[in-house]
């Protein structure tokens, strides 16, 4: 968005690749080893011609998609407009990006029931993942052989507060779609 938009990008190629290589593992591993829903084979079978990606997935990553961009490049935007430097701004676009990816595996655990439903503890590798998914962001966040290596900087308590309302608010937004799918089809 941001190259077509012409304007600074918000998160380095290089901070892409440490979000990719980081949350492909920790947050998106785990899932495998999700129990399986109660009921599950009571369920018809997808047919065998189905897509593995059908409208409602792909709806569902189009809206996650634009609540990451939204997120990330509206805190990038707005660091910049309180005078943060730009690498404090690309932390906190970078984190803000982490912590919706992080919502979205909890909302994930069942692509229909809400988050709630799901037994909380019923698979700790989610626990862990996020958990050292998380001691690695502080990592890049803090320590200065990352900073220098990523372009990263140390951020403030007002940052990480607003990062953690918007990610909230986007998983809200996802469980609510969940909620409007179920009721309508």
């Amino acid at each position: 968005a941001a190259v077509v938009a012409g304007v600074t990008l918000p998160i380095t190629p290089l901070q892409i690749l440490w979000i990719n290589m980081t949350t492909a593992v920790l947050l998106g591993l785990p899932l495998a080893f999700e129990p399986s829903e109660r009921g599950i084979m009571h369920r018809p079978p997808r047919p065998p011609r189905a897509p593995v990606l059908d409208a409602v997935l792909i709806e569902r990553i189009v809206l996650v998609g634009i609540l990451m961009l939204a997120g990330s490049f509206g805190m990038f935007l707005l660091a910049l407009d309180r005078g943060q430097s730009m690498p404090e701004a690309r932390t906190i676009a970078m984190n803000m990006f982490v912590a919706i990816e992080t919502v979205y595996l909890f909302n994930c655990r069942s692509l229909r029931l809400p988050v709630t439903a799901v037994a909380a503890f019923s698979n700790p590798w989610v626990w862990a993942g996020a958990g050292l998914q998380w001691l690695l962001q502080m990592a890049i966040t803090y320590w200065t052989p990352l900073n220098a290596a990523f372009g990263t900087s140390p951020i403030n308590a007002r940052a990480w507060g607003e990062i953690v309302v918007i990610a909230l608010v986007a998983m809200v937004i996802i469980e609510l779609e969940k909620r409007w799918r179920s009721r309508s089809g």
